[in-house]
């Protein structure tokens, strides 16, 4: 076999391989994409008018990103989602990052099965966890109202912050805590000072996740919530199934930028993490 036969190989797969990676985004992402254009839409319709794809400019239209402000459901769905969404993500932050603690420390016993039931909200099926919430939550009083839709979500997000913070915490150096000690620095003052600061991108990684998993979540708040609770997601089911209104698209396509930019923070915050950690 001939150097010249080697690179045209090697080449040809190379292109092989390039050529599959494109037809698997086009494949995974082209579904979502269709709906940015769909949301500009002049017409109350789901479908590209012929006006659209002449590129007509009376075809497109901000009509649908406007009703989102004007209505008032929209509107009292927005504040619900970040209300609960950031109360949930507060919670959620607090109790995984003390969890992480916990598992990260070798002398705590059965730490595999302490990892696997605080990450079992992120594997069991939604509808598992909505219909055993529900009756819990019920006795308490708790359902219909923005508090048990806040422990409910805060118990889904917390899984993710536990699993940032614990692999943040896997490439920590415990000599610092160690020197911190010898210096007299209480425990307290040692994660405060020290140990924070370090952990801090891990920190907040879990924070966005969780608040992603509150703001799009929609399983609980339907068995969960009322009139009075109703979410964005919540809403958005309520309109593909009572009124079929581009505004929808419009709702999605804000959602979707609301993801990309969550996921180049945490990105940014992970190559953050691993430049302060070399």
């Amino acid at each position: 076999m001939t150097t010249a036969t080697t690179i045209a190989q090697r080449r040809l797969g190379r292109y092989a391989y390039v050529g599959f990676c494109a037809c698997a985004f086009v494949f995974l992402v082209a579904p979502i994409l269709v709906i940015v254009p769909l949301s500009f839409n002049a017409e109350p319709y789901f479908t590209f008018t012929e006006g659209m794809l002449r590129l007509d400019a009376d075809a497109w239209s901000l009509r649908w990103y406007r009703s989102i402000v004007e209505d008032e459901q929209w509107g009292r769905a927005l504040v619900n989602s970040m209300i609960i969404g950031v109360a949930a993500t507060l919670l959620a932050t607090t109790l995984g990052t003390v969890a992480a603690l916990g598992l990260a420390n070798p002398a705590m016993p059965a730490r595999r099965l302490a990892m696997g039931i605080l990450i079992s909200p992120m594997i069991t099926p939604v509808i598992i966890v909505a219909v055993g919430v529900f009756f819990f939550y019920s006795k308490l009083g708790l359902a219909q109202t923005h508090l048990g839709l806040i422990l409910a979500h805060a118990a889904l997000g917390a899984p993710f912050v536990v699993i940032t913070v614990t692999a943040t915490l896997a490439g920590f150096d415990q000599t610092f805590m160690r020197a911190a000690a010898s210096l007299g620095a209480g425990p307290l003052t040692r994660f405060r000072r020290v140990q924070l600061p370090l952990i801090a991108p891990g920190v907040f990684s879990g924070g966005l996740f969780a608040f992603a998993a509150s703001f799009d979540e929609v399983v609980v708040v339907l068995l969960m919530g009322g009139l009075e609770q109703r979410t964005i997601p919540r809403q958005m089911w309520s309109g593909i199934r009572e009124q079929i209104s581009p505004t929808i698209l419009a709702v999605a396509t804000l959602l979707i930028i609301f993801a990309v930019l969550v996921l180049f923070t945490v990105e940014w915050l992970r190559r953050r993490s691993s430049e302060a950690a070399s």
